[in-house]
């Protein structure tokens, strides 16, 4: 087989100037097209992905209007980087032409389209294909990836939180009607294109404060992902925040032990969920994560504590959101789809300062 023809819609953006940078030195990859969200004209890779100036011989120097038709014909697989609401229309006709479709936004992740409705105010059309979509969190639940033609590839703040909390919430070591997650992330989270006040560097350096309260649109994905865990309905407290720097998240969660549970078992079911996991790094007893050592990577790193005054769970994961919690999460999915080394092209250490 030769190397795989890739397509990125929505290369402008941070999460599709991520993919151009992992994917182009990704051995069995070759990037074939790239498009922008928007319906204008061409554009140079240049003008709008600048860091990329002449670094890259192997890839299109052109960004081009999205069209299906080209795409389909000539990729094997194309990543939607697009706001909500995109991809319901431009998913369709790329599987139609026989191209898989990995969308990094969230119209395929919530299995219950009224769901997503009442989140993303946006009515879903694609019910069929909603059900179809493999959720793309390989840590969790690798087999339906392996066949999909469709990928909802994890937010952020969901793989963070999910990753952290898998390890109790499947061997039912917390009383699930107790998970509280606080999560601060970098700006670089909101998007590119979210020219709003809020984002301007005067607002955000200096200051650190919460937003979407008890209204965050993650929060249903978390709640799905840990129900399909635990095997039963989860309703949780989830509250983001916005740090002053470009990239990075913190989850921290909080969750009472049940009664008996010991940091042995905590410690056994860790290493058990875990153990041969690539990308996830357990650290060591007394060890909490920093943001600044998975900056760059595809890692997420995770600690752990339990408070025995409180009979509390402290668990704290980190991970670069434009990564592990974007563009690398979705080609560790596409390797897995096309049978290669989950790792190939994302085994590039965390850089530091």
């Amino acid at each position: 087989m030769g190397k795989i023809n890739i397509g990125i819609v929505g290369a402008a953006g941070y999460v599709g100037g991520e993919l151009i940078r992992i994917l182009s030195t990704h051995p069995e990859a070759e990037i074939a097209a790239l498009s922008r969200v928007r319906s204008e004209g061409n554009q140079d890779l240049a003008d709008v992905q600048p860091q990329l100036r002449d670094a890259l011989n192997n890839i299109p120097r052109r960004v081009a209007a999205f069209d299906a038709e080209t795409l389909g014909e000539v990729c094997d697989v194309v990543f939607i980087a697009a706001p909500h609401g995109q991809a319901i229309a431009m998913a369709p006709p790329l599987l139609r032409k026989g191209a898989r479709v990995i969308d990094m936004g969230a119209d395929f992740r919530l299995k219950d389209p009224s769901v997503y409705e009442q989140w993303y105010k946006v009515q879903h059309t694609e019910h069929e294909l909603l059900a179809e979509a493999a959720y793309g969190l390989p840590e969790i639940d690798r087999e339906p990836i392996r066949s999909a033609r469709l990928v909802a590839n994890p937010g952020c703040y969901p793989t963070s939180a999910s990753l952290a909390l898998f390890p109790l919430v499947k061997a039912k070591l917390i009383d699930l009607s107790t998970i509280v997650i606080d999560s601060k992330s970098g700006v670089s989270g909101a998007g590119r294109s979210k020219l709003t006040l809020d984002f301007f560097f005067t607002e955000v350096i200096n200051d650190f404060k919460a937003y979407s309260v008890a209204s965050h649109r993650h929060t249903p994905e978390i709640e799905q992902v840990l129900a399909e865990i635990a095997g039963e309905s989860i309703t949780l407290s989830f509250t983001p925040h916005l740090l002053p720097i470009a990239r990075g998240i913190l989850t921290t969660t909080y969750s009472v032990l049940r009664p008996g549970v010991s940091e042995g078992q905590i410690q056994q079911r860790f290493g058990e969920c875990y153990q041969g996991e690539p990308f996830v790094r357990l650290l060591p007893d007394g060890l909490l994560p920093q943001i600044k050592h998975v900056v760059g990577s595809n890692y997420c790193d995770i600690g752990w504590k339990v408070d025995s005054r409180t009979n509390r769970i402290i668990t704290v994961s980190v991970l670069d959101n434009l990564v592990k919690g974007a563009a690398g999460a979705a080609v560790q999915n596409m390797n897995i789809i096309f049978r290669l080394p989950e790792t190939m092209g994302l085994k590039h250490p965390p850089f530091v300062p």
